[in-house]
């Protein structure tokens, strides 16, 4: 079995419930690609599964490191490669799960660039520039310059987005990628219809809520000493909340704010995945047809 498979796709839309069925059928070893369930005592917004489905369901990579600490993307596809070779050794199938498609797509395909000469002087330019007016917004300016490589990455993407942008303005060429993955993969990307997927994203709030999510963001807070500028306080469900600890916003007025960032955020990811290449599109309602996809393809 050399294959891994990935199952992506935005946020509310099903992915652990099929991850578990696969973990099952496929005798699969469950390795999280979520950026934010890697933090410990942040539980109910970052919607991880139960303690008990967790005995049940073990997975790699999840409360791996607490939430006043610091986590890049090369730290992440450097321990899901050792999950990956230790899944192997137990000759189980590989299935990384979540909706973070710059960790996925970090994984598959090596962040390289051919050897060029550097610029520090407009990489800091074109960084600022992202803090000040948005990633959006520099990569617009790539897509102007070379809308060729623009068109093969994400305006998230902001390290590949600079770096060209780099190569571009010493007016060297970017030779590009093939995009061969270091894996032989299945991606499956997990959709729905938006009307459903919004309805389920405000219903699992409601739910985040009413399960005690004030209370956890206040206490891992209050724990770690944590700011609003915090890498972990940067999540959707725990960054609203200092609004209404600073008095501007009600706790209604956060809870609707979560809910359309989560709406929003669930949009971008789709948008991401869409850049992914072999990307395989299927609506979680023909879950059936998924499992006979994938006992044909892995």
């Amino acid at each position: 079995m050399n294959k891994i498979l990935l199952i992506g796709g935005s946020t509310g839309v099903g992915k652990t419930k099929l991850s578990l069925l696969c973990k099952d059928i496929f005798n699969g070893y469950l390795i999280s690609c979520d950026s934010m369930q890697i933090y410990k005592d942040m539980n109910i917004g970052t919607a991880k599964i139960s303690k008990e489905e967790q005995k049940q369901y073990p997975h790699a990579l999840i409360d791996i490191i607490t939430p006043d600490k610091e986590f890049s993307v090369s730290e992440y596809v450097k321990l899901c490669k050792t999950e990956i070779d230790k899944a192997r050794k137990l000759n189980k199938l590989p299935i990384i799960i979540g909706g973070t498609g710059l960790y996925m797509k970090s994984l598959l395909f090596p962040y390289s660039f051919n050897s060029t000469y550097k610029n520090e002087e407009l990489r800091m330019y074109y960084e600022n520039l992202c803090k000040e007016k948005g990633n959006e917004f520099v990569y617009n300016i790539l897509k102007e310059k070379n809308p060729d490589r623009a068109s093969k990455l994400h305006f998230n993407d902001t390290k590949r987005v600079i770096r060209a942008l780099e190569i571009l303005d010493n007016n060297n060429e970017i030779k590009l990628d093939e995009e061969k993955s270091r894996y032989n993969y299945e991606l499956i990307v997990l959709t729905c219809e938006r009307d459903i997927l919004y309805d389920r994203i405000n219903n699992r709030v409601e739910e985040m809520f009413n399960d005690g999510l004030l209370n956890e963001v206040k206490q891992v807070i209050k724990k770690y000493n944590l700011t609003r500028e915090s890498q972990s306080m940067q999540a959707i469900g725990y960054r609203e909340f200092f609004d209404y600890f600073e008095g501007l916003k009600t706790l209604d007025e956060v809870k609707d704010k979560i809910k359309q960032n989560s709406r929003h955020y669930a949009k971008r990811q789709i948008t991401w995945f869409k850049t992914m290449p072999n990307a395989k599109f299927m609506n979680i309602e023909n879950i059936d047809e998924i499992v006979s996809y994938l006992k044909q393809n892995l």
